[in-house]
């Protein structure tokens, strides 16, 4: 079937069916004709229930069917919008889910065939829709609990398996997962598809259509166009796009964005514009087909139809007006991990180094474990919240505490996260080496996150099927260099493993190469074992050759483990950390799991340091841990309480060196006193802006160009920058009073998908 379709595809855009309900509407229904005899003694009122219509009122939806398909459609979509258990609730007929889906099947099949019998060279096809729900699975329904949930993905999972059957069984083409309004309900219903299919070894195409809810371009949950598709595309689908909600002005934009972005065929079906203040339709079939011709004479759409207030009518028009139009042809897209939160990542070979938070991990940070098992949840988003407040573009999660229910504990503080857009619109990285708790995990985060891990450890057959279930959730996978012998340590068993695990994923799994992800072991130096002086250099050589052998797939690791022997030494292990990092992402090491607010500028380590430390990551010398630990107490502070004693020589310095110092280190407390003894030194207060802060900011940009900077210290640059330029804006305004003359209006933008927007921001300043 999807060869058939596809064939068409190709060869014209295809005009979908308009609405449903409006239709029925238009046969001016009374609560008998819902109820018919089977159903006249039903304990709550019916009228409303338009999918009972095909157990009761076959007829008006067999001829709403043929009307559609009459004025030209070639994919009719099933009535079963609300066929699942959750939505039958309300009406209290959960029962009759498997029997409404398989009738309605059914009828539609029945009118696409007789249709097609007349032409069979233009064949017409039937869309099983599975609908959202009423219920969101990301969005607490209590404004005072946002952990708390009245949905479960489990319960989703079953409701949608329900309605999938008896689609199937009725003759459906094809599934159209729609109205999408919480992609984590959309993640269910794809879930539950998966599961069928194989059970039943059956695979039919896929639809996936979400709504952007209003001018903010988001979903009710908050996803950007790019974040939805993200999250979904891991299904392969037929076709994404987007309906109701929007009239086709407004929705436009939005089509245009996945035309761009989509590897896969795009589908629209708008409003008929934008409801009245009666809640009605007025736009004509005329007006809608005018706003919708321009959409195919640009080359964005494969599939066009109608939602809201749409008749036969505006189908007919519609496909008049696209008929003469080709199809959007499928474009060739970059292979890249692409991640979502609310907000997209996408991480190709171009991409700058990312940085994991490491803060939000029980097992690695005694604040966060202490606030988790005091439930003290408000200071425990903090973390995370400071985590991307400095840098962190994807949150790690771990809940390993003996003391902890891990899946309880997952399950609410992801629940949490997700009522929290400053820190839901990075994504999710679900950490734990028990199954059960990643797992839980993946049934909370509507973006797609990155599983981490699994290796080989236990042998092949566990490692293939977690790996298919990551898979089905829609996640990416970080895979350990670690198999039934143990870990790897040098360079020669890491590329072993490394290379053994992505055959199986990429030739038996099916997964993307682009979204496997390893971490081939980073261990601890200068231990003062010889065995260990080499595993940096192991993991840098490995990184290098795991990126030229295994094509797409990123490299990782848990960059703290490196300085491990000199924890309480926090100077050192930064230095330690910048070093690694420095030659490790030279190597082609993607990501790592850091301390976003802790990374050292490698060219501001002083020189004696910056010099011990690279012999010992790179091994240069037999002595080089006891070089480093000849000089290392010097770094550790007063007290040995791990602090770098404060060094405040710079505070002589002249006021321009002074102010390009705090910015390069990110440092805010005495910018003030600074910018401001700078401003009685020029002549006008933009000057400061344009001599020495700029300055500043040019060497910021240069060592970041350089990869000698992380984004999260050019994040802590533009601060500083920000909080200079705040002292200034007062002593500039005054200096306009009087000054008759209009200002400029700058026009300021970004280039779409920059991280943080950084450059414009710090432009915009």
């Amino acid at each position: 079937m999807k060869e058939a379709i596809t064939k068409q595809l190709r060869e014209r855009v295809l005009i979908l069916d308009g609405a449903m309900g409006t239709m029925i509407q238009g046969y001016g229904l009374k609560e008998e004709d819902y109820r018919g005899e089977r159903f006249a003694d039903h304990p709550v009122e019916l009228k409303g229930n338009n999918d009972l219509l095909v157990l009761v009122r076959p007829d008006i939806i067999r001829d709403i069917h043929t009307a559609y398909l009459e004025a030209g459609a070639d994919i009719i979509e099933t009535n079963t919008f609300n066929a699942t258990s959750i939505s039958m609730a309300d009406y209290r007929m959960e029962s009759l889910v498997g029997e409404i889906n398989l009738a309605a099947a059914r009828l539609a099949r029945e009118a696409a065939d007789a249709v097609t019998a007349r032409d069979p060279q233009r064949p017409r096809f039937v869309a099983g829709v599975l609908g959202p729900t009423g219920r969101t699975c990301s969005i607490s329904p209590d404004v005072n609990n946002p952990g708390h949930r009245n949905i479960t993905f489990n319960q989703l999972v079953a409701a949608y398996d329900e309605a999938i059957h008896g689609l199937v069984e009725g003759g459906a083409d094809l599934l159209l997962v729609e109205t999408i309004f919480d992609t984590l309900n959309a993640k269910a219903a794809l879930f539950a598809i998966q599961e069928y299919f194989q059970r039943h070894s059956v695979t039919l195409p896929i639809m996936i259509s979400g709504t952007i809810t209003d001018a903010s371009g988001r979903t009710l949950s908050g996803q950007t166009t790019e974040a939805f598709y993200n999250s979904l595309r891991h299904v392969a689908p037929l076709s994404v796009g987007l309906n109701c909600a929007l009239g086709a002005n407004e929705l436009r934009q939005y089509v245009e964005e996945l035309a761009r972005i989509s590897e896969t065929f795009v589908s629209a079906h708008p409003n008929a514009g934008l409801p009245n203040e009666f809640g009605e339709y007025d736009q004509t079939p005329e007006q809608m087909a005018a706003e919708v011709e321009p959409w195919a004479a640009g080359g964005l759409l494969n599939i066009i139809g109608g939602c809201c207030g749409t008749t036969p009518d505006h189908i007919a028009a519609i496909a008049e007006a696209v008929g003469g139009h080709a199809p959007r042809p499928l474009p060739d897209i970059e292979k890249q991990c692409r991640l979502s939160g609310l907000e997209p990542l996408n991480i190709g070979p171009e991409s700058l180094f990312v940085n994991v938070g490491e803060r939000a991990n029980v097992t690695g940070s005694a604040r966060f474990k202490r606030l988790i098992l005091e439930e003290n949840y408000d200071e425990a988003l903090e973390v995370c919240r400071e985590q991307v407040e400095n840098g962190a573009q994807i949150i790690d999660i771990n809940m390993d505490e003996a003391m902890l229910d891990g899946e309880k504990a997952m399950t609410t503080f992801l629940n949490l996260i997700a009522s929290e857009p400053d820190i839901a619109r990075v994504p999710v990285m679900v950490d734990s080496s028990k199954w059960r708790i990643i797992e839980a995990g993946l049934k909370c985060i509507q973006g797609k996150g990155i599983v981490n891990s699994i290796s080989l450890k236990e042998g092949r057959e566990p490692f293939i099927e977690h790996a298919r279930k990551i898979r089905r959730y829609g996640a990416a996978v970080v895979v350990m260099a670690f198999d039934e012998e143990g870990q790897a340590d040098t360079r020669e068993r890491k590329l072993e493993i490394c290379g053994n695990s992505y055959r199986i994923l990429t030739e038996e799994v099916g997964f993307p190469p682009e979204d496997i992800i390893f971490d081939p072991n980073i261990f601890a130096v200068a231990t003062g074992i010889e065995e260990h002086d080499n595993y940096a250099v192991d993991f840098i050589e490995a990184t290098r050759e795991i990126k030229r052998t295994l094509p797409h797939a990123l490299v990782s690791g848990g960059v703290s483990n490196v300085s491990f022997s000199f924890r309480g030494n926090n100077p050192v292990r930064e230095a330690i950390h910048s070093v690694f990092l420095y030659h490790a992402i030279k190597a082609g090491m993607d990501m790592g799991i850091v301390n976003a607010a802790q990374l050292a500028v490698y060219d501001d380590l002083p020189a004696e340091l910056r010099e011990r430390v690279e012999d010992v990551i790179l091994n240069r010398r037999p002595d080089a841990t006891e070089r480093l630990l000849e000089i290392a107490d010097k770094y550790r502070g007063d007290g040995g309480d791990g602090q770098k004693k404060e060094d405040l020589a710079w505070r002589g310095w002249p006021v321009e060196k002074r102010l390009e110092h705090a910015l390069i280190k990110g440092l805010d407390q005495y910018v003030e006193e600074d910018t401001e003894e700078a401003r009685r030194q020029f002549e006008r207060p933009i000057q400061v802006i344009e001599g020495p802060l700029m300055q500043g900011m040019n060497s910021v940009g240069d060592l970041f160009g350089a990869g000698k900077m992380f984004l999260p210290q050019v994040v802590k640059s533009a601060r500083v920058m920000k909080k200079a330029v705040a002292w200034l804006i007062p002593y500039i305004e005054a200096e306009k009073q009087g000054e008759s003359e209009a200002a400029a209006k700058v026009l300021m933008a970004t280039v779409k998908g920059d991280v943080h927007d950084i450059g414009k921001n710090i432009v915009g300043v």
